[in-house]
């Protein structure tokens, strides 16, 4: 269950985050720097290891949904998804994350969505896997969304994406502004299909914001529902710059 919004910048590009999880789940871990096969890497944690966004000195970033449309699931000894992330985290292309995650032991991780942005080709990739194939798709540079929801995936996509659709055709759209309201929107009400998730067992748990630009990339970081983020501004800040 979880929003991710992609907006190109002039000289680079922003990425936000809202995910969502069941309430009973451990609380996750705010970012720190990591160093991971020559790179410096930010990410947020799981308690047990593991991430679900990532951003690297070369600019790259990678943002992992679950797969929920996929029913298949690993019945035995399954790998946690938080891995997916942390395998390709250092890479700078699309072609060195796809051959990070072909050396994965991916018939024992369940059916997931990973969305890579790389700025020194202007490429977003998308790799989906559904316990039988791997399948990877080329995105433009464009304003775009991903959703998945554990609720009612199709219901969800539908209803987040018509907000998403009514917020591009705003005048601020692309701005840093524009993206934190859209992501603690509760339009059209507060509850399992809204951007800001809200359920009496789940919500939107926490929202990560990548900022790349020609000499930087920075990770801001809410551990909360957007919709509680005083003034929108998230309260931690990791600023990296690049190689």
């Amino acid at each position: 269950m979880c929003t991710v919004t992609f907006s190109p910048r002039r000289r680079g590009y922003a990425l936000a985050m809202n995910r969502d999880e069941k309430l009973s789940r451990a609380t996750g871990l705010p970012p720190i720097r990591h160093f991971i096969q020559g790179r410096n890497v930010l990410a947020p944690s799981e308690p047990g290891g593991g991430t679900w966004i990532s951003v690297n000195d070369s600019g790259a970033a990678f943002a992992l949904i679950n797969w929920y449309a996929i029913a298949a699931q690993v019945e035995i000894g399954p790998v946690s998804r938080g891995k997916v992330v942390f395998a390709v985290s250092a890479v700078a292309t699309g072609e060195a994350a796809a051959s990070a995650l072909a050396q994965m032991p991916l018939h024992s991780v369940n059916p997931f969505r990973l969305i890579g942005a790389f700025p020194a080709a202007q490429e977003i990739r998308e790799w989906r896997w559904d316990l039988k194939k791997l399948v990877q798709a080329a995105h433009p540079w464009r304003l775009q969304q991903w959703i998945s929801s554990g609720f009612d995936e199709p219901t969800a996509q539908l209803m987040r994406g018509q907000v998403f659709q009514a917020a591009s055709a705003q005048k601020s759209v692309g701005s840093l502004a524009w993206l934190r309201r859209l992501h603690r929107s509760h339009t059209p009400i507060a509850g399992p299909f809204s951007t800001c998730m809200h359920r009496v067992d789940a919500a939107t748990v926490s929202y990560s914001e990548v900022r790349v630009s020609s000499d930087a990339a920075k990770m801001n970081y809410f551990a909360g529902a957007p919709c509680q983020c005083a003034g929108g501004v998230p309260d931690k800040a990791m600023v990296m710059l690049s190689k």
